[in-house]
C-alpha cells in the first residue's frame, strides 16, 4: 500500500493541531513520525484511522483519495492501528479478542466461529514467529505478548498499513528489541508501517525515513543516519544538550530509610511488598520498572496520600508514616507527582498562585493572616525567569500552559524550597526535549545541594542518566539495587523479575 497524506489540516477550536501536513509512506518502508508529545502526531493518525475528520486535505490510498467516516472504513481499506494503550478485553481469549467487531458465524444456529479466529491467530503467529496462544486469556499474558495480539487483530483484517503509535511507551528494553524485529519482518513482508515516537534511540534503530513535526507543523525529513543531536534539534527548533552533565556524587548519611513497607488497597491487594531500601544525602535512588509495578503506590505511601500503610519510613530518623500529607510537606519533602493536572497544579489559578500552594499560610506570602501580594509577584516573575516558563506573565492559568510549561511551574514550586528530601514521579512525562533537558539539570543541582532524590521514572534512558543507584521493582517487590552503570540488558531482564545471579535484593 502507498499512502500520501496532502495538506492535512485539523482544528480545535482555535487550536491548529495539524497545519497543512504531507508525507508519503511507501510499501515495504518503516515511516517514522518524530516530535515531540503534544506536536500532533497521534491527531494525524487519528484522521488517518478515521477518529478524526481532517478540516482540510486529503487521504490517497494507491493513487485513489478517500474519505473515513469512522474506523471501519479505514480498516476496510486496509489500515490498521496499533495503540499506545491496548484495546483488549483483559477477561477474553486472544482468538476472542482477535474476532472482536469483525466476528463470522457458522451453522443453522449462527453461533460465533471462534475456530476459525483460532486457525488465524496461529496461521499469523505462525508466519511472523509471534509464538501466541490464541486460547490463552489476554489478562494473563505478559504486555509484550499483549501488544502482538493488537499487531495480529491488524493484521487479520489484512492490513497492509500498520500505524503503531508510542508502542514502547509500557514495554521492557527485551520486549522493545522484540518489538523492532517484528517491525521489520513486516516491512520484509511489504507491509507500510508508520512508526509515531519521541525516543531518538528508536528511530534511528528501525526507520528507513523520518519526518519531524513541531507545532503541528512538518519541520523537515532526515534520515536515520542522522545524529540524535540533529534530531533533537530539528524537533525542539534550537540546539539541545543530550547528555546529563552529572558529575561524581559526595555522599553524605543515611537521610532515607525505609524499612518493610507495605501498601494494601481496600480489597486487599497487595501494592507494596516489604520494601527495604536507604537513600544516602546527595545521592539519587531511581526506581526502575514497567508502569504498574507499585511505583505509584510507593510515592504516595511517602508522601501520606496511601491509607493502609505498614512499615516504617524515616527521614532524618523522624517518622513519616501516619503523618498527613500536610505534615509531610511540613517536614520539608518536595513532591513532584506522576500527574500534575490531577495532583500538581490547579489549572484555574495563575502561575503564582500555583507557585504558593504548599506555602499559602506562611511566611514569606503569608503575614498575619494576609496575603503579601508584592512578594508573592515578585517570587513568580523571578521563578518564571529562573525557571523559563513561557506564558504570557504570572497571572496567567496553569490550565493554559503547555504541558510541560505546567511541569516548570510544578518543579519550580518544589524545588524554590529548602529540601530534606525531593521526590520526583515520572518528572519528564509529557514534555519535550527541550523541557527534559532543563528539568535533568534541576535534579542533578538538587542532589548536588546534599539532598536526597527519590526518582520515579518508566524511561530507562532517564533513570540511567540520572540514578547513582537503581532500584528495580517488580510486582511491588525490589528486585535488586544496582549500580547506575549496569547495563541495559540486565536492567530490563530485571524488569521482568528475574534476579541475576550476581545481584542481591
Amino acid at each position: 500500500m502507498r499512502l500520501v497524506l496532502r495538506d492535512i489540516t485539523k482544528r480545535f477550536g482555535s487550536v491548529v493541531a495539524n497545519d497543512r501536513i504531507s508525507l508519503t509512506v511507501e510499501p515495504g518502508e518503516i515511516h517514522c513520525l518524530l516530535g515531540e508529545n503534544g506536536a500532533g502526531k497521534s491527531t494525524l493518525m487519528n484522521v488517518l484511522y478515521g477518529l478524526y475528520h481532517a478540516d482540510e486535505g486529503e487521504i490517497e490510498i494507491d493513487g485513489e483519495v478517500r474519505r473515513f467516516v469512522g474506523p471501519g472504513d479505514a480498516m476496510a481499506a486496509g489500515i490498521g492501528m496499533v495503540h499506545q494503550h491496548f484495546m483488549l478485553i483483559p477477561v477474553f481469549t486472544v482468538a476472542e479478542n482477535v474476532m472482536l467487531g469483525n466476528e463470522s458465524t457458522t451453522g443453522p444456529l449462527g453461533r460465533l466461529d471462534l475456530e476459525s479466529a483460532r486457525e488465524r491467530v496461529t496461521e499469523i503467529s505462525e508466519r511472523f514467529g509471534f509464538h501466541v496462544n490464541p486460547d490463552a486469556l489476554v489478562e494473563d499474558l505478559p504486555v509484550g505478548v499483549q501488544q502482538r495480539v493488537e499487531i495480529i487483530k491488524a493484521l487479520s483484517r489484512d492490513a497492509e498499513l500498520l500505524v503503531f503509535d508510542e508502542p514502547t511507551a509500557v514495554l521492557t528494553p527485551q520486549e522493545t528489541d522484540e518489538l523492532m524485529g517484528i517491525m521489520r519482518q513486516l516491512k520484509e513482508s511489504g507491509k507500510a508501517i508508520v512508526f509515531i515516537t519521541h525516543k531518538l534511540r528508536e528511530v534511528r534503530e528501525v526507520a528507513d525515513r523520518i519526518t519531524v513535526i513541531r507545532l503541528g507543523k512538518v519541520v523537515g525529513e532526515a534520515e536515520p543516519t542522522a545524529t540524535n543531536a540533529e534530531l533533537a534539534s530539528m524537533m525542539v527548533g534550537r540546539p539541545v544538550e543530550l547528555v546529563v552533565d552529572k558529575g561524581e556524587g559526595s555522599f553524605g548519611d543515611d537521610a532515607l530509610v525505609v524499612d518493610n513497607l507495605r501498601v494494601i488497597d481496600q480489597t486487599g491487594h497487595v501494592h507494596v511488598d516489604g520494601l527495604s531500601f536507604t537513600i544516602r544525602a546527595g545521592e539519587v535512588l531511581a526506581v526502575a520498572g514497567v508502569q504498574g509495578n507499585g511505583q505509584t503506590e510507593l510515592t504516595e505511601a511517602l508522601m501520606g496520600l496511601q491509607d493502609h500503610v505498614t512499615g516504617s519510613i524515616k527521614l532524618n530518623g523522624k517518622e513519616l508514616v501516619g503523618r498527613s500529607t500536610r505534615k509531610v510537606l511540613d517536614a520539608d519533602v518536595g513532591f513532584i507527582p506522576e500527574d500534575r493536572q490531577v495532583d500538581g497544579l490547579v489549572g484555574e489559578f495563575t502561575i503564582a498562585e500555583n507557585l504558593m500552594l504548599n506555602r499559602s499560610f506562611e511566611m514569606p506570602f503569608v503575614r498575619h493572616g494576609g496575603l503579601r501580594i508584592g512578594t508573592l509577584r515578585e517570587f513568580a516573575e523571578d521563578k518564571l525567569a529562573e525557571y523559563d516558563v513561557r506564558a504570557r506573565d504570572i497571572d496567567t492559568l496553569a490550565g493554559n500552559l503547555s504541558g510541560g510549561n505546567q511541569q516548570k511551574v510544578v518543579v519550580a514550586r518544589e524545588l524554590s524550597r529548602d529540601l530534606d528530601l525531593l521526590v520526583a514521579a515520572q518528572p519528564t512525562r509529557g514534555v519535550d526535549v527541550g523541557s527534559i533537558e532543563f528539568i535533568h539539570k534541576q535534579i542533578v543541582a538538587t542532589r548536588d545541594a546534599g539532598v536526597p532524590v527519590l526518582l520515579v521514572s518508566t524511561e530507562l534512558d532517564e533513570v540511567v542518566a540520572l540514578a547513582d543507584r537503581i532500584m528495580v521493582l517488580y510486582r511491588g517487590r525490589i528486585v535488586g539495587i544496582v549500580p547506575a552503570d549496569t547495563p541495559r540488558e540486565k536492567l530490563g531482564l530485571m524488569m521482568t523479575g528475574e534476579r541475576p545471579k550476581d545481584v542481591v535484593a
